[in-house]
């Protein structure tokens, strides 16, 4: 396990943490929000194919400047390139793909993630709150392998990694790894376990989490 001293991670340094991760040659869709960035940060020669649910394949870093296109964006309606090769399809054949297995990884947000790797992303479950669960449930549970990146807690103060949801849930035990800003977590049956953390002890990550943390590897 990695421990670094230099605090917290930027969101582009977050990125590139999940990037590195990310298999050569895979199949991959990036959620809305924090997930997008990844698309910047992977690596031209790494042969990964991004997925997104509104109908493309071959999704490139995002647009900026004379590159923007209104046309062209991502499901998160963020203007976005594409990449030689690329493909567009009705959106009923996308989720075709993301329910039938065929996405290697999905990089999804979320509002909570339980130790044994239920996600709660698509509600706050505030009253007048807008419910949006989008294709999240069918990358969920469609996906080879789910992640979450998003941050360690809310504007609050509140950690985001629980015991057990609290929230309406999106799918159950589907999430393998949580990317934060403080932390790189693995969960499951087994519990969670701290793979990195960034700037902060394994004692203190517990302690801001309230919860008992394993050790990977």
């Amino acid at each position: 396990m990695m421990a670094t001293t230099t605090g917290a991670l930027t969101r582009e340094e977050l990125a590139a943490r999940v990037a590195a991760d990310v298999p050569r040659h895979a199949y991959v869709n990036l959620g809305i929000g924090l997930p997008t960035l990844v698309a910047d940060s992977l690596a031209r020669d790494s042969d990964v194919t991004l997925h997104t649910e509104n109908g493309m394949l071959g999704m490139g870093p995002a647009a900026r400047g004379a590159d923007v296109d209104p046309d062209l964006v991502n499901a998160g309606k963020v203007p976005v390139t594409e990449l030689a090769g690329a493909s567009y399809f009705h959106q009923a054949d996308s989720f075709a793909m993301m329910r039938g297995g065929h996405i290697d990884v999905c990089v999804l947000g979320a509002f909570q993630v339980s130790v044994t790797g239920d996600l709660a992303n698509w509600s706050t479950g505030e009253p007048d709150a807008v419910p949006a669960v989008g294709g999240a449930m069918d990358l969920a549970v469609g996906a080879r392998r789910t992640w979450v990146m998003m941050t360690l807690l809310t504007k609050e103060g509140a950690p985001k990694l629980v015991e057990r949801c609290t929230l309406p849930l999106t799918g159950v035990a589907c999430v393998s790894r949580v990317y934060t800003e403080l932390a790189v977590i693995d969960v499951g049956a087994d519990g969670a376990r701290v793979v990195e953390r960034y700037g902060l002890t394994h004692a203190e990550l517990e302690d801001m989490l309230g919860l008992a943390l394993g050790r990977a590897g």
